[in-house]
């Protein structure tokens, strides 16, 4: 997941996996992980390492290897209906139960070969759901489960006609990681559970549905949509949307579904999308997934994508017009390779996701757009790193964290994003770009569609580079990297001549030497721009912020990053010019890393909490359900 943004000195780059920017969630209540142990009794035991905390399912005796869906979409209701047929093989021979994830589903019958047979719906978690218990049995092989979901399920949302651009039919679109598949299918909701899936989904003839699956461009709308996903993914990779969707090609490969009003646009500003698949393949190995196409989502989407198989779901505040946002893309992409060919095994491991990938963004921002953008793109994710380090407690900086007792939604951060890509850069310093490339092959090659732990991680890596390159590796570095919180000294530090003349610039006016408009910007780049407004002194006076206004138009900014730079200064320095244009990005948008450090500044003040309270409660109802959860804190 692209979950990436900037707040205090980052490009947008992810985040998701996918799914979250990468800021930790609010929600930090301790809850039960299994039926028979408190997090408190967690607390007190090692990890176990490969066992998932945040699932009851019981894969180490039956497996569900094939998901089969039924379902009709009712916007009138809002809910998903039909039936879910799990196949399965049993693990263990004498196994004659199989536990499945649930949240606020209404389960109205299973069945087995025809049968009706007994199921029992536990007592609801908190945050992790209920468990589904169902006795199995002696000779089946799957169940079909009749259910429906909640209006109210963490994993969908659904739009008004008077939500979408077009305003005139209804949308829907499902958001699974981390264990949100569980309130729209009951399942195994486990990275460890790999799964292949077919679907029928069920629509309004005027409307389209598309899935993380194999979706038909020039499919008729007839109301009636088969899906077919023949690798095998975890569930959080499962994916739907339904809307009046429209398809334009960007390659022989890729292509982009949205509303009309903005599909030239999207497809204009991801014309690259091919180029950058090309590339990746040359660089780290063969596509797996056949097409790699972009589905743009309404603005409420509250991620900035989601690196669903075959179908990235990406949030539109990144069509800037000039492409200067479409890291994202490539992060999103590089997930085919790490995350969604080569998975974490638990929530603990998600660095083996995200690390990974945003590595391999930087790499293929660099094939595309050259040295220049990659240097000045690491800077900036090396600052958003350091803004994370300095605000986390300990516990929360290590890549391999302990998230028993919460929600997984906590691991998103720059973390397991920014801290795991440094990591790879600095083995790659260490043996050479062309040693670790090779190393990078044979991983994505040997784990293919496996999903693994750091500890797998770390055994593969002694049995290769640290076996190859003791002279310049340790296994000590290595563990100090994955399991201690900060950043190791003599990390590699990223820098960019680009960034020099801008901190000339600003120096020259903080200290006065120079106005505004005299500040040759004219040829600056947004990540320029980003790194200028992200690296000014937490105080300006009020003078100061007029000069910038007048000089640069900051506060009518097109650019949603540039924007929400522009605004959280506003905020924190009270600029009231400001203000009518924040409360309009607060109740547009509803992508959680550029409305959560808003609200939570606004937050800070009586004034600025009555601003707050204001624009949530106008925008609320179209916030996606995870956003509500992430800021309805800071307007209380």
């Amino acid at each position: 997941m692209f979950i990436k943004y900037i707040v205090v000195g980052a490009l947008a780059f992810a985040m998701l996996s996918g799914c979250s920017d990468n800021s930790s969630s609010n929600t930090t209540a301790s809850a039960k992980v299994d039926q028979s142990k408190s997090s408190a009794d967690l607390g007190k035991n090692a990890i176990q390492v490969g066992k998932d905390y945040h699932s009851f399912a019981n894969p180490e005796s039956i497996k569900v290897t094939h998901l089969s869906l039924d379902l009709t979409v009712d916007f009138s209701k809002k809910v998903l209906l039909g039936t879910a047929q799990l196949d399965f093989q049993r693990v263990d021979p004498k196994a004659t139960q199989l536990i499945l994830d649930t949240r606020d589903l209404t389960i109205e019958g299973v069945t087995s070969m025809g049968k009706v047979i007994n199921y029992d719906l536990a007592n609801a978690d908190s945050f992790l759901g209920a468990a589904l218990t169902i006795e199995i049995p002696a000779d089946a092989n799957s169940v079909v489960i009749s259910y429906q979901t909640s209006p109210n399920a963490s994993g969908v949302q659904w739009l008004t006609p008077e939500q979408t651009a077009g305003k005139k039919h209804p949308f829907l679109f499902t958001q699974a990681q981390a264990i949100h598949a569980r309130s729209f299918i009951p399942l195994q909701d486990s990275p460890q559970v790999r799964m292949t899936y077919e679907a029928i989904i069920r629509t309004p003839k005027e409307l389209l549905a598309v899935m993380s699956a194999s979706n038909e461009p020039d499919t008729e709308r007839d109301g009636v949509y088969e899906f077919s996903m023949p690798q095998a993914i975890p569930s959080y990779l499962i994916a739907l949307a339904v809307g009046d969707l429209h398809f334009k090609s960007m390659g022989e490969r890729t292509g982009v579904y949205s509303e009309k009003g903005i599909l030239n646009a999207a497809a204009e500003e991801f014309s690259d999308t091919e180029s950058m698949l090309i590339a990746t393949e040359k660089a780290f190995g063969p596509y797996s997934w056949d097409r790699y196409d972009l589905l743009i989502l309404p603005p409420s989407f509250p991620f900035g994508g989601m690196e669903n198989p075959r179908l990235s779901f990406i949030t539109p505040t990144v069509i800037a017009g000039d492409k200067s946002l479409v890291s994202l893309i490539a992060h999103e992409l590089a997930h085919s390779w790490s995350g969604n060919t080569v998975t974490n095994a638990t929530w603990r491991d998600l660095w083996l996701n995200e690390g990974f990938t945003t590595y391999l963004t930087y790499r293929i921002m660099q094939m595309i757009y050259g040295d220049e953008r990659f240097e000045m793109e690491a800077v900036l994710g090396r600052q958003d790193l350091q803004a994370d380090i300095d605000s986390l407690p300990a516990n929360d900086q290590i890549m391999a964290i302990d998230l028993r007792g919460r929600d997984p939604d906590a691991v998103f951060s720059n973390i397991p994003y920014e801290k795991g890509a440094l990591f790879l850069r600095e083995l790659e310093h260490k043996v050479g770009r062309e040693n670790f490339d090779q190393f990078l092959l044979g991983y994505f090659e040997k784990f293919a569609f496996k999903s693994i732990t750091t500890d797998q991680f770390v055994n593969y890596l002694e049995q290769t580079l640290l076996k190859d390159h003791s002279a310049v590796l340790s296994k000590q570095r290595i563990e100090q990297w994955i399991f201690q919180p900060g950043v190791p000294a003599d990390a590699p530090i990223p820098e960019s001549y680009a960034f020099s003349v801008v901190d000339e610039a600003r120096d020259a006016w903080l200290a006065g030497s120079i106005q505004a408009g005299e500040i040759d910007s004219e040829k600056w780049v947004v990540h320029q721009w980003l790194y200028f407004l992200n690296n000014m002194p937490e105080k300006l006076s009020q003078e100061q912020l007029v000069d910038l206004d007048k000089a640069f138009s900051l506060t009518s900014s097109k650019n949603n990053e540039i924007a929400h730079s522009w605004l959280l200064i506003s905020v924190n320095n009270w600029y009231q010019p400001a203000f009518t244009r924040l409360h309009d990005y607060l109740t547009s948008i509803g992508r959680n890393k550029l409305v959560k450090p808003l609200y939570k500044a606004l937050s800070q003040t009586p004034e600025g909490k009555v601003m707050a309270q204001k624009a949530f409660a106008e925008a609320k109802a179209g916030y996606h359900p995870l956003t509500v959860k992430t800021n309805e804190g800071f307007v209380q």
